[in-house]
């Protein structure tokens, strides 16, 4: 049967768009849809954005730290609206670059929004139309709790387009999402108040970086309200008030700020995407079961084998929508490697073992391998661990009491690492370059032979004893 492309991928994110370019390159004739921006939650309302708003933060520590080397004091202000601007000017850029990229690649963009029909033919932008593969590559939305007065709280997309800085924040949620979010409106003077439901932030996490992370943003000033969980929101004029219920109170309490940010997890964006209508199985997981990796979870998922496919032999997909590792270097590998395999006569497999991960919160943590509570879990008194938790020199003149901890979790039995975590400047930097000898199996003795940089705090990953 002929078929009008030889691919034809939903999803113009991080794995859609890498995928449908290698496809093209093989030869392959390529369409992808998106009915949003091009770039992904990645580019257009995640990691990019947010990490611009990262470095605005962190001026205003940076200003306060020089006094202690013989800078004066700087009395700033700062202006939400331009940064609010300038960052939705570079996610427009970034837009604009991709869809560049794809034409350059010879894969048609078609700017709509994509549902299947049957497995090999999908609806786009009023017409139908068929393909060989088809790739759902539609990733992942933030969703909110289920409660009154929900409609009044912003998500993380939100958060980036608000038109005045709030005075005062209240963010739900314990994960990545809602620590960074805290971390960076703390640093760009708004007060904040974080609430979650148990009494750590960062589920998954190894308990260093969880207690790292925790310790130094109530040392900032953000009020964590732990054990507890929002029960509605109502706008008054003076803000959105919380009703919240605390573990072991009978009565409820209330809070009230400017805006209310909800980070609770994210969730495949599956809505209308006629997955029935083509075979493809999903998989659904109540809150309490999450599947979590690395801390990062979400409730469903498209089904798919470890090469990516899905029930349906000829439909494949890659990225947060599957429910793997909801990363946007995992995505882009995962899209790849269906490429390769189906239109590059080299079969693999995207490997999801060891893969590296980082919270940009203040103090920034990285991690990559497992957890000392997960290795203890499969390995028992056989584990080992070395950690160091110090002053870095940064701070030796400024007087601020910060703290790094970094640690290493070791097969006792093989004398292999792994894990590594740091909380600490600069974590996602050194633990990028860790996760390559995690990666390849190194030993303790190997990180032992390593000599050091010194001054660094990278160093102290190979002094550890």
């Amino acid at each position: 049967m002929a078929y009008d492309y030889d691919l034809f991928v939903i999803g113009a994110g991080s794995g859609g768009l890498a995928a449908s370019k290698r496809a093209a390159s093989y030869g392959a004739k390529v369409a992808i849809a998106e009915g949003d921006l091009v770039g992904g939650t990645c580019v257009i309302r995640g990691c990019v954005p947010k990490k611009l708003m990262v470095y605005a933060s962190k001026f205003s520590h940076l200003y306060e730290d020089a006094v202690g080397y013989g800078w004066s004091k700087v009395e700033s202000s700062f202006d939400w609206q331009k940064l609010v601007t300038v960052v939705d000017n570079e996610v427009m850029r970034l837009n604009q670059l991709h869809i560049n990229f794809l034409e350059k690649a010879g894969v048609e963009l078609i700017k709509s929004r994509a549902t299947l029909v049957d497995p090999h033919t999908v609806e786009v932008d009023g017409r139908k139309v068929t393909a060989d593969k088809i790739l759902i590559a539609v990733g992942g939305e933030a969703v909110k709790p289920n409660i009154p007065g929900a409609e009044y709280t912003v998500t993380s997309r939100g958060m980036f387009h608000l038109q005045s800085q709030p005075k005062h924040l209240v963010v739900i949620g314990a994960g990545y999402i809602a620590v960074e979010f805290a971390c960076i409106m703390q640093g760009l003077g708004t007060q904040v108040s974080l609430m979650i439901r148990t009494d750590r932030i960062l589920k998954g996490f190894d308990e260093d970086v969880r207690s790292g992370i925790q310790d130094a943003m109530t040392q900032h000033g953000i009020n964590i309200i732990c054990n507890s969980e929002a029960k509605k929101f109502e706008k008054l004029s003076e803000g959105i008030k919380t009703t919240f219920s605390e573990k072991g109170k009978d009565t409820e309490s209330t809070i009230t700020a400017d805006a209310v940010l909800v980070g609770i997890g994210r969730a495949p964006n599956l809505a209308g995407l006629g997955l029935e209508k083509a075979g493809v199985q999903t998989i659904f997981c109540e809150d309490e079961e999450m599947p979590r990796l690395h801390g990062y979870s979400v409730n469903c998922a498209i089904t798919v084998d470890e090469y990516s496919r899905t029930s349906q032999p000829n439909i494949f997909a890659v990225g947060d929508c599957t429910n793997r590792i909801n990363l946007t270097p995992v995505a882009i590998g995962e899209g790849r490697a269906f490429a390769d395999t189906e239109f590059g006569n080299n079969p693999r497999i995207f490997s999801h073992q060891d893969v590296a991960s980082a919270v940009f919160s203040q103090p920034e943590a990285a991690s990559v391998g497992i957890s000392e509570a997960e290795a203890r879990q499969k390995l028992g008194d056989a584990v080992k661990t070395y950690r160091a938790r110090f002053r870095p020199m940064f701070h030796s003149l400024t007087g601020a009491d910060e703290k790094v901890t970094i640690k290493l979790v070791v097969d006792g039995n093989t004398d292999r690492v792994l894990g590594a975590h740091m909380v600490g400047e600069s974590a996602a930097e050194i633990i990028q370059g860790i996760a390559i000898a995690v990666k390849m199996g190194a030993t303790k003795k190997d990180f032992d032979a390593t000599v050091g940089i010194h001054p660094s705090t990278a160093e102290e990953f190979v002094t550890l004893r």
